[in-house]
């Protein structure tokens, strides 16, 4: 039922998505994490009061909020219903992350209804329970702020932007795994974490004109001659590889290095696959 549209965009009348405001995105998150912890889906790691037995312990031992403390270095952040209100940003995203990779859906449970003490779970499925905990929170991050994203890894990641999805989990094929792929890995996981600075960006942009010149030669086969020099142009003169006054640093970064990254993400893609051919 989630995919189905409505009456407005059918009609063509649907207003633009909106943006959600932290407000807004910790007040629809708040009612789904208490819902699914009233369900059990966080007693398998973190565990379960009872009224008769007290506190059955979870996978992790202990209690949920001293895990957290060593975690996170956070003590203000369990109970959910208790401590949520006063979340930061970054509080959120910690938990998000940490309750992603504590999540599993019951698959075996029986309501233990003395004094509505709730339910009692025996058994899990954690890939069910963690597809379902990112598809609902990622509806709700895609549109926060300038949007985000929970990863399989159970990272919060910046969206890309519209159209370029499909390159970020595209397969990168090239024999030197650790100059290439791997590198492009690390490079999208700087670019896109939660709250990347300016400086985190340019380097990523810099780690991807890296694997470029590393490939270099190979390109020489199949890309044009000038069209290889435009590539390098880009990175050598406006401030991304080199620290020199000649270079253009006039430009809006937020924009400017969205763009290059993606266009130099693409041009790696395109390059491996080249290679890849021209090989065969």
């Amino acid at each position: 039922m989630t995919d189905r549209s409505y009456y407005s965009e059918r009609h063509g009348r649907r207003p633009e998505t909106p943006k959600l405001s932290f407000e807004d995105l910790k007040r629809a998150a708040k009612v789904y994490l208490l819902h699914i912890e009233e369900e059990g889906y966080f007693q398998e790691h973190l565990g379960h009061f009872c009224v008769d037995n007290g506190f059955s312990l979870g996978l992790i031992g202990g209690d949920p909020q001293t895990e957290i403390l060593f975690t996170l270095g956070k003590p203000h952040l369990w109970p959910i219903h208790d401590t949520f209100d006063g979340w930061t940003e970054d509080d959120f995203f910690d938990m998000v992350e940490f309750l992603y990779a504590r999540t599993a859906k019951p698959t075996e449970r029986h309501y233990h209804s003395w004094n509505n003490c709730g339910w009692h779970c025996t058994r899990f499925d954690a890939k069910e329970g963690r597809a379902e905990f990112r598809d609902k929170l990622n509806r709700l991050l895609r549109i926060y702020d300038s949007g985000f994203e929970l990863s399989n890894a159970g990272e919060v990641l910046a969206t890309p932007p519209s159209g370029l999805e499909p390159i970020i989990d595209a397969p990168l094929t090239h024999p030197d795994n650790d100059n290439v792929a791997a590198r492009v890995k690390a490079a999208l996981h700087k670019f896109r974490r939660h709250r990347s600075t300016i400086g985190d960006r340019r380097d990523a942009v810099r780690d991807l004109a890296d694997v470029l010149e590393f490939i270099r030669p190979e390109l020489k086969r199949v890309l044009a001659s000038q069209d290889e020099k435009d590539l390098f142009n880009i990175a050598n003169n406006f401030g991304i590889r080199h620290h020199r006054l000649d270079q253009r640093t006039d430009y809006d970064p937020e924009i400017w290095l969205d763009w290059i990254f993606y266009h130099y993400l693409a041009t790696i893609h395109t390059a491996a696959r080249l290679l890849e051919r021209d090989q065969t």
